[in-house]
């Protein structure tokens, strides 16, 4: 059915370059059509009109690094390294199964939408044996929330006998890894421009993965077209294993096995040489900044200045819900203006890079910045309007500083491909009170077998 939607009134900011303080913003069958100053172009027949007065309109927000299947365990481990939580926490999620997986999918793409996200990457590598069809499970509940998946199909064939982190009983063998990525593949990913559900090649890190399977990971993804995410330069102490074991720096070893590249991006990156970065941007590597997560594991600040200044994509991510607890997209646009200002001072990142980073960079960092990450005409209408004419906000003049300076506004609206998912801060898909009981029956569930 044809279908136009026409904001009107609101502050937009495109995120490409232009903003109008009182703009417009028009879609046809999920696609931009108009983006402007003032009253929105007469269109035919009949259309939704939505008032944005009051409002800040930006595209919707690009999570490019995320383990929905985390929101079971959140709150464990405290005051744990990233290597004490990962060991922790493995013994619990080698118990997850796809009811639980799909339970996690919902409760946490809900809690993003409802934060302002309309793509989001989930990598999920635990993968146990006869435990249900984990892919689908996901898939299926993230096409119920309505907001687009990047599912990073993920895999660790390493286990604690093998020098490994995690334990043997959480891992898949080489052939078993590569077969699911690869059905994962088939099955779910479309890699057309309004597409709701896209897969990528995952394998999870250096210190859970043999090098075989990252090399043919990298040979598998570019055999299907698709992209490659793993986690790299977390920790100290990931560098000082690398070093160990293979006598090279993370990048290094990454760029030995052919994983730089603009079909990659990478995860934290928080422990980067001028040298590394040199190398990640002279190969178009994305990055995946995670600033909350970073901060709550204290494995350091990633150097996103520098990042951005040497060109490199930069996108932002909310991590695991069991290492950022209850973050938010829009949130971490705030913890990544504030980090790198810690670091680097006030002129470090602008509240418009911050907005970039969680919009059109994520888009770059995915490989969709050609229909996502701008309010440009010819791209698809995901659009997050947020009301920054309430109490406190209504006295910062710049709605951007609004956004990103402090708390998160309020989502007046949240426009998936044209369609509605979030409504004056409610979700209009599945709704909030489903998703959180959902949620609380995966922690139940997945808690009660641990504790068996």
């Amino acid at each position: 059915m044809s279908r136009t939607v026409i904001i009107e009134g609101a502050h937009v900011v495109t995120v490409d370059g232009a903003e109008y303080a009182d703009g417009h913003v028009v879609s046809h069958n999920g696609v931009i059509t108009a983006v402007g100053a003032g009253p929105a172009p007469e269109v035919q027949g009949e259309a939704e009109r939505i008032d944005g007065r009051g409002c800040v309109a930006t595209p919707g927000l690009v999570n490019t690094h995320n383990h929905l299947y985390q929101w079971a365990t959140q709150g464990l481990f405290a005051d744990g390294t990233l290597f004490e939580w990962l060991v922790g926490s493995y013994e619990i999620w080698h118990r997850l199964d796809a009811d639980v997986v799909s339970g996690t999918t919902s409760a946490g793409l809900s809690h993003l939408a409802l934060s302002g996200c309309t793509t989001a990457s989930d990598h999920h590598y635990i993968y146990p044996a006869g435990r249900g069809d984990i892919v689908a499970a996901e898939v299926e509940a993230a096409r119920e929330v309505g907001i687009r998946l990047d599912l990073a199909r993920g895999s660790m064939d390493r286990g604690h006998s093998q020098g490994g982190l995690p334990p043997d009983s959480v891992v898949e063998t080489l052939e078993g890894a590569l077969a699911g990525t690869a059905a994962a593949i088939d099955a779910h990913h479309d890699a057309s421009a309004s597409s709701m559900t896209r897969v990528a090649v995952a394998p999870c890190s250096p210190f859970s993965v043999s090098r075989d399977l990252m090399t043919q990971g990298a040979a598998l993804a570019r055999d299907k077209g698709v992209n490659l995410h793993t986690h790299l330069a977390e920790t100290l102490d990931e560098e000082e294993k690398c070093l160990a074991e293979f006598g090279c720096t993370p990048v290094e070893y990454a760029e030995k096995l052919g994983w730089l590249g603009d079909d990659v991006w990478f995860a934290h990156a928080v422990h980067l040489s001028d040298s590394a970065i040199g190398r990640i941007a002279a190969t178009g590597t994305g990055i995946a900044h995670c600033p909350t997560s970073n901060a709550r594991l204290g494995a350091g600040i990633c150097r996103v200045p520098e990042l951005l200044a040497a060109g490199v994509n930069v996108g932002l991510g909310v991590d695991g819900p069991a290492s950022s607890e209850l973050s938010t997209m829009a949130g971490e646009m705030h913890q990544a203006l504030l980090m790198a200002r810690a670091r680097k001072g006030p002129q470090a990142l602008t509240a418009r890079q911050s907005l970039e980073l969680a919009t059109l960079g994520g888009a770059r960092v995915l490989g969709r910045e050609a229909e996502l990450g701008s309010l440009t005409v010819g791209k698809q209408a995901d659009v997050a309007l947020w009301r920054v004419d309430g109490f406190g906000f209504d006295v910062i003049a710049d709605p951007v500083v609004a956004l990103t300076f402090g708390p998160v506004p309020p989502l007046e609206r949240l426009l998936v491909g044209g369609n509605t998912v979030v409504d004056r801060g409610e979700l209009r898909t599945l709704s909030a009170e489903t998703a959180a009981a959902r949620g609380r029956a995966a922690h139940r569930s997945l808690m009660q077998e641990a504790n068996h």
